[in-house]
């Protein structure tokens, strides 16, 4: 029986093989930004980061780690929040980057899709898209770094959801490199195809648990070339839901933003994000953005986004509000949205969630969730944004770097508010993560939250594609020895 380390070597040695001696890293220096997930709460180790150039390869690197017994991390632009692309596990681990696999296979103007590779940068697909006259609609903070496979494997959502969906609903064709090396390819650029399972919807959201998505047919859509932006102040979630009702009466389906900030939020983002300016002369309890697009050069979005606004005013639902007038503007409105990076780090130890509930109960949702933190921990600062077009609240609660003693108890508090957030979740029927994935961090609320026979299914699925648990093994569930 060949000792670990030889057979470590012994596999190093067929990657180098495989995909080229300078595509295998081992150096610490090297390897050390793949091995931390993006909010450094989680560090891992790894025999090696491979870089494999084309699908070919990333097959024969897997039927490699299955002879010897290696497990595999895929990941995209390691820009998750939950854990999701970080090796954990003290088995051997190879984490496989697919940063070169990044080529627009082609482009079809006349079917609207178009063909990418798993390591594309979203940024670029949205750009090719632009350079043809057409759009690629999945847009979120990460977007001049995230990978296209990554997006998949997490079923991104992102500020545009309200009108082209999720992730899930933009990818006509997958293919996809199983645990054993088999490619399975799925590449179909069909809208219609009723033939069986639809398979890739297995492997969007799986978060590469069942496999390594390396390329992907997408969906594109007409060019937006008329669009209206406006930033409100508002009373309450009740009022932002009669706005959205009232939105969605004057724009229709052209709505593809409908957010929502809340006060101590916006405060967090003035102090903390530089650049960025407060468009009203007083503060407000809510803010709500709304952004209608439109394929036709000459819509009328702005003169109806004025009507729209008048309408609200005269109603009391608006106390103030701005049209953005410029680009410049429009960024400007988008910044106080999107502007936050690594900030809360900064500023303190967070706690940030993604939840989602039905539309019609987020009042409730907000109403019950702020008040069973702050009874618990008054010393709190709750803050809230998200989709509210889509019922996605995004709770972060934050605390003073010196506030926890040590991690223990940090993680105690957090498992806490975990269980006041999630519990008002099931009760109003939502989701403990909307678009997040589930990764690493979420795994125990996973555990507890979801329909137990769902779970098992789940596990049965994963059994079948990954029999010896080696694709992306610590994330999505709990072990054994942790349930």
């Amino acid at each position: 029986m060949p000792s670990e380390a030889v057979t470590s070597e012994a596999l190093l040695a067929e990657l180098k093989s495989i995909v080229g001696e300078r595509y295998v890293l081992t150096d610490p220096v090297d390897t050390g930004g793949f091995l931390t997930d993006h909010r450094a709460r989680y560090h891992g180790s790894a025999l090696a980061v491979v870089r494999p150039g084309s699908t070919a390869e990333v097959a024969q690197l897997a039927r490699a780690c299955a002879a010897a017994g290696a497990a595999i991390v895929p990941q995209g632009g390691n820009t998750g929040l939950c854990g999701g692309a970080t090796p954990l596990e003290p088995r051997p681990t190879i984490v496989v980057r697919l940063d070169r696999m990044n080529r627009i296979r082609a482009i079809s103007p006349a079917e609207e899709t178009v063909t990418v590779e798993a390591g594309c940068i979203l940024q670029a697909i949205q750009g090719e898209a632009a350079a043809h006259g057409l759009l690629f609609p999945l847009s979120l903070g990460a977007e001049g770094s995230c990978q296209i496979g990554g997006n998949i494997s997490t079923n991104a959502g992102g500020i545009a959801v309200l009108r082209y969906g999720n992730m899930r609903q933009l990818v006509l064709g997958l293919e996809v490199v199983l645990a054993d090396g088999t490619v399975l390819d799925g590449l179909r650029r069909l809208r219609k195809d009723n033939a069986g399972y639809d398979l890739k919807q297995l492997f969007i959201g799986a978060e590469g648990t069942l496999g390594i998505v390396t390329a992907a047919v997408l969906k594109l859509f007409p060019a937006i070339r008329t669009r209206s932006i406006a930033l409100m102040q508002v009373a309450s979630v009740e009022d932002a839901l009669t706005l959205f009702a009232r939105a969605r009466a004057v724009f229709g389906e052209r709505i593809s933003s409908f957010e929502i900030i809340g006060s101590s939020y916006m405060d967090f983002v003035l102090h903390y994000v530089a650049g960025t300016v407060m468009p009203f002369a007083a503060k407000a309890p809510w803010y709500l953005l709304l952004e209608a697009g439109d394929s036709q050069p000459d819509a009328p979005l702005a003169a109806a986004m004025e009507g729209f606004l008048a309408a609200a005013f005269e109603a009391g639902l608006v106390s103030d509000a701005t049209i953005a007038a410029s680009l410049a503007q429009e960024e400007a409105i988008w910044k106080l949205r999107h502007g936050v990076t690594g900030e809360f780090k900064l500023a303190g130890k967070t706690m940030s969630h993604d939840t989602s509930v039905p539309v019609a109960e987020q009042p409730d949702f907000v109403r019950r969730v702020e008040a069973g933190i702050l009874a618990a921990y008054p010393d709190a600062n709750v803050m809230m944004v998200g989709h509210i077009g889509d019922g996605n609240i995004h709770v972060v609660v934050l605390f003073p770097h010196e506030r926890f003693a040590t991690t223990d108890e940090f993680e105690a508090a957090s498992d806490a508010i975990d269980v006041i957030i999630d519990d008002v979740a099931m009760e109003l029927g939502g989701s403990i993560t909307a678009e997040h994935g589930v990764g690493r961090t979420y795994r125990k609320r996973l555990a507890r939250t979801k329909n137990p026979d769902e779970l098992a299914l789940m596990r049965q699925i994963k059994t079948l594609l990954d029999p010896d648990n080696r694709m992306n093994p610590g994330k999505l569930f709990l072990t054994a020895t942790e349930t």
